[in-house]
């Protein structure tokens, strides 16, 4: 007990002993223990809709929209119109004087704030040498808007403003009231320059890959009422609801979309069904469609004129689909925990076949489902689709994009990257367009475990190509960052992250961050629980990053503030360093003192490994509350024999600033006094 009290003092004091008979003293650093270590206050507050342990609140509501679309695509013109019905529910305690949707086709226009924002079209185009004067559309063009008032459409009072839609209401939507809007609308399809949403040529016919293809509406939220960023190139934040639509389209097409297709008898010939139906029970891919059926036309039902595919889709925020007379398509079932079952399905042109290309697709998506379900939660919908056209590495519910050119190692890392993307954000469905870290860091956190499992290792370790072409190591990656005064913080706007550092901030350093907290802060039991707690609490819900982080201190059983406040709230580094060893009397035989300092802002729990000069060697770890009050502090080493060199994180899984310092070594006896 009294050496328990007395420790820090004596610590100290073996401390000014140390630098005074010699021994290397501890260099000057910017750690001050008080800033690092302050009590933290969190952005979104504590109240009824949300709790102090990151859950719901006892209050918390959400509002809902739930979707009835009617589409035609017309190839020839590149023309989508659609007519949509959309039951909107007022959950919250406020009445609504009026309602805001998005209209992300609006993007493309010219002048839109895009264009003098980010302009992700035009940076598409220029990546595609492409004239980015060319690079845009008319966008939305709004054929009628109505409300449903006493079993009559009339028309609304609108606003059109980029990319928002204003609807004002003459009689407010009371709370926990619905209302009917009906819209009708057309656009032109963007070409490749669309980025998320285009369409390309392929060798038998061109590939459309349609998303943003409908007016959503805005989220109504506890923390800003209608959140109304516009749309300049980051994501999405929408509401949840069910999906009943259709897509009518020449008859020779394909079409793969979000959901579980509703008439197969209607669409596909019986030669297919039965296939599908072989698929279902299938470990192995099942082609339904072979590269040398694609330009046969009896692997259609009928030979000319229009058909309509009809989907539905439950507790969704969101639906998208491609289209096109060339796929290739192939299935295979996927196996979910407590026995349930899903489907993974590939659809790509000839040229994208092959088992080093995109025959090895359904493969990558059935993997990656059934991991994400054991590890995390289980996959919550009927299928799960990837498409390969011109669309590159995009994800929405049910269904993802990728290049048809993608092939090994790089298809297989997008694949899994956006089928994870199912977890978040389309199930824990927090704000893209304000916190792109929450989606795309935790989902790139969670394709390290992927990549480390799928087919014992054969794509690990991960590596994105666009951040790490080299296959660089992404602690020395992030280690740059943070050296990098221009760098943007994780807790940015998205919309204020440029390209440039997109993938850096947004994406590996808010995975590594949740790696540090999983293998070095918390461990892999106390992690696992409180993030799974998280995904559980908050699916098919809006959490903030106030939520997350109180979830994780709450379940996990720690209190981080410090290394929210290091980590996502600044770009502070951490700089550990091995600084002294003194032995007691200046006999290695009594035992000796070692010292460890942190010489910048942020703190890490490390491990220390000292060697002794018979080559034996002994590990220790420090938990970050060795510095809570002092920059430096000291290890007892008892094992009575000369030391040959002490080195700070030993295996390089902290992102330290200047390695140069951790390992010291020398003949200590002869620098050390009695």
């Amino acid at each position: 007990m009294i050496r328990h009290l007395i420790g820090p003092l004596a610590a100290a004091m073996v401390f000014a002993w140390s630098a005074a008979t010699g021994a290397s003293a501890a260099p000057a650093g910017r750690y001050d223990p008080a800033e690092t270590f302050a009590p933290l206050t969190l952005p979104e507050p504590v109240n009824s809709y949300r709790s102090a342990d990151g859950t719901p609140g006892p209050g918390y509501w959400q509002n809902r929209a739930d979707y009835e679309i009617h589409a035609r695509l017309d190839p020839s013109a590149k023309l989508l119109s659609g007519t949509e019905i959309i039951t909107y529910t007022n959950n919250s305690p406020s009445t609504l004087d009026c309602l805001w949707l998005q209209l992300d086709q609006n993007i493309y226009r010219e002048g839109s704030r895009s264009s003098y924002a980010l302009n992700l079209p035009g940076l598409i185009a220029k990546m595609l040498h492409i004239d980015p004067r060319k690079a845009h559309t008319e966008g939305y063009q709004l054929d009628a808007v109505e409300i449903g008032i006493g079993g009559r459409w009339t028309k609304a009072d609108t606003l059109v403003s980029d990319t928002r839609l204003q609807i004002r209401l003459a009689a407010g939507l009371k709370p926990h009231t619905r209302i009917k809007l009906r819209i009708a609308y057309h656009y032109t399809v963007p070409g490749v320059f669309g980025g998320r949403t285009a369409w390309a040529p392929s060798k038998n016919g061109e590939i459309f890959d349609i998303a943003q293809w409908y007016p959503r509406m805005a989220v109504f939220d506890d923390m800003r009422g209608w959140d109304t960023l516009p749309y300049l190139g980051n994501e999405f934040y929408l509401e949840y609801g069910d999906f009943d639509y259709s897509v009518t389209v020449p008859a020779d097409m394909l079409v793969a979309g979000s959901g579980e297709l509703q008439n197969p008898k209607e669409v596909l010939t019986a030669m297919e069904r039965a296939r599908l139906d072989a698929a279902a029970w299938s470990d192995k891919t099942i082609m339904i469609r072979t590269p040398e059926e694609v330009t046969n036309p009896a692997t259609r039902p009928k030979h000319a004129g229009e058909l309509t595919w009809h989907f539905k889709m439950k507790n969704s925020r969101d639906v998208a689909f491609a289209a096109s007379r060339a796929f290739v398509w192939d299935a295979a079932r996927i196996n979910l925990p407590g026995g349930r079952h899903a489907m993974a399905m590939s659809f790509y042109p000839v040229e994208s076949a092959g088992p080093a290309d995109w025959g090895r697709s359904t493969e990558y998506v059935k993997d990656s489902a059934e991991n994400f379900s054991r590890r995390w939660m289980s996959y919550p919908w009927p299928n799960a689709v990837a498409v390969a056209g011109p669309v590159g590495a995009m994800e929405y519910p049910a269904i993802v994009f990728d290049d048809m050119n993608d092939k090994g190692s790089k298809l297989f890392v997008y694949t899994a990257h956006e089928i994870g993307h199912t977890w978040f954000p389309m199930v824990v469905g927090s704000n893209e367009r304000r916190d792109a870290w929450m989606d795309e860091g935790f989902n790139t956190f969670i394709d390290i475990y992927e990549s480390n499992d799928f087919n014992h290792g054969e794509f690990a370790p991960k590596r994105d190509p666009e951040f790490a072409p080299g296959g660089g190591n992404p602690v020395e990656e992030i280690e740059k960052l943070l050296k990098d005064p221009a760098a943007p913080i994780i807790l940015s706007r998205a919309d204020q992250i440029t390209f440039q550092y997109s993938h850096p901030v947004s994406y590996f350093k808010a995975a590594l961050g949740l790696q540090l907290l999983r293998e070095q802060i918390l461990g892999p039991e106390r992690f696992d629980f409180a993030f799974r707690k998280y995904i559980r609490d908050w699916s098919y819900k809006h959490p903030s990053p106030s939520d997350f982080f109180r979830a994780m201190n709450s379940a996990g059983g720690e209190d981080l503030s410090w290394f929210w406040r290091g980590w996502f709230m600044n770009n502070w580094n951490i700089d550990l360093a091995a600084t002294a060893v003194v032995y007691t009397d200046g006999d290695p035989a009594k035992g000796a003192t070692v010292t460890i300092t942190s010489l910048d802002k942020l703190v890490m729990p490390a491990t220390v490994e000292i060697v002794f000069t018979d080559g034996t060697k002994t590990r220790l770890q420090l938990p970050a509350e060795a510095w809570i009050a002092k920059a430096a502090v000291d290890i007892t080493v008892e094992e009575g024999k000369p030391i040959a060199s002490v080195t700070v994180d030993p295996d390089g899984v902290i992102p330290d600033a200047d390695r140069s310092n951790n390992v010291l070594k020398g003949s200590f006896a002869m620098t050390a006094k009695p």
